[in-house]
């Protein structure tokens, strides 16, 4: 299988190249707000029990989270899809060791983590420019912008590190062309895929 994490601030063009990379390599697109919505809208256990935190203004604990991308592993196969990006997990260094253990109990493992790097000027010039068509108030003001970048560099940063550490992590400019920048990506995914893959 090829699993790929991406990463990537807001605005820097995640979305995009999470479908371009979709199609090329034949993976399943795991969000997990989209896992927890379908769960939810199922009314499976998982979904029921996530439901309660989330009504209650709470956070969905890890392990409903990691049951429920467990059970998308088992769909990819299903599905005779080659493997799976996902996005939006893990935010945390604990989910990220939850992730490995529930990929190695599965006999696969992270292909390849591939983080998109432009800079935060950028990103503010990026989602203003967006929020002229999105329609979404927080695309509109500079100050909510540069937080939520913010809060993604202190979040996120830690868990790139994690899979620094074990010669996962790739970094790749998300600035220029958009092919551009994903042949960078498929050129990173086809490198780490073959040194990491389970085949």
């Amino acid at each position: 299988m090829i699993n790929l994490i991406l990463f990537g601030p807001p605005g820097s063009g995640k979305g995009t190249q999470a479908e371009h990379l979709k199609e090329h390599f034949q993976l399943l697109h795991i969000s997990t707000g989209d896992l927890l919505r379908n769960e939810i809208a199922n009314g499976t256990k998982l979904g029921m029990e996530a439901k309660q935190f989330m009504d209650a203004g709470q956070l969905v604990p890890d392990e409903v989270v990691i049951g429920m991308l467990g059970g998308a592993v088992d769909q990819s196969r299903s599905m005779g899809k080659r493997g799976i990006i996902f996005d939006g997990f893990p935010r945390t260094t604990a989910q990220a060791l939850a992730l490995e253990h529930l990929l190695a109990d599965k006999g696969t493992a992270v292909s390849v983590v591939l983080s998109l790097v432009v800079e935060e000027e950028e990103l503010t010039q990026r989602i203003l420019k967006r929020g002229l068509t999105s329609g979404r108030s927080d695309d509109n003001d500079i100050d909510t912008i540069r937080r939520r970048v913010q809060e993604y560099r202190t979040k996120t940063e830690p868990v790139a590190g994690f899979y620094k550490d074990r010669d996962l992590l790739v970094e790749i400019e998300g600035v220029g062309a958009i092919e551009q920048i994903t042949q960078a990506l498929m050129n990173a995914v086809n490198a780490y895929s073959s040194k990491h893959s389970d085949g």
